[in-house]
């Protein structure tokens, strides 16, 4: 049997499997920089259902990867004015990294970004996950400024994607 991957928008009773894929997508980085419950408590490591339902309330919306009709990752979308979305919790399950995955997903909401008439998308990475940084480049993405937040024990680059 041929493989075959679809992106699907999630809804409300795929919850718990958002967080699932989410926790443990981002477990790895979290090993990497040292991040804990304790000390980042708002890290995607830690992602609960909680989470998921109030991004759902605030109108974030998700995508789910799928291999073979199995979710192998997501990703989430929140439209932030007219001209801004925000890309966040990019999450691929560690077996499915290094197949494009990942970028299919990028693509799928930049190509929703850009039907809701956004200019561009944000992120925010660790700054110092300079790996992470240098495939968003290849993307499209572009570096900017790094900010410091108090309640985060890592510094954050913010980077965009102009939507042409």
């Amino acid at each position: 049997m041929i493989p075959y991957i679809k992106i699907r928008e999630a809804k409300n009773y795929d919850v718990k499997l958002l967080s699932n894929i989410i926790r443990a997508s981002n477990n790895d980085v979290a090993q990497k920089f040292n991040l804990t419950i304790e000390n980042c408590p708002t890290h995607p490591s830690n992602c609960s259902v909680d989470w998921i339902e109030k991004d759902f309330a605030r109108g974030v919306q998700y995508y789910i990867f799928e291999y073979s009709g199995i979710a192998k990752g997501c990703i989430a979308l929140e439209y932030a004015n007219a001209d801004v979305c925000y890309m966040e919790r990019l999450s691929i399950l560690h077996e499915y990294r290094r197949h494009g995955f990942g970028e299919k997903l990028v693509e799928h909401t930049i190509d929703t970004a850009r039907a809701l008439g956004a200019k561009e998308i944000s992120i925010g990475t660790i700054a110092e996950y300079t790996q992470l940084t240098e495939w968003y480049q290849k993307i499209g993405f572009i570096k900017g400024e790094i900010k410091e937040f108090e309640h985060l024990p890592f510094r954050v680059l913010l980077m965009t994607y102009e939507l042409k």
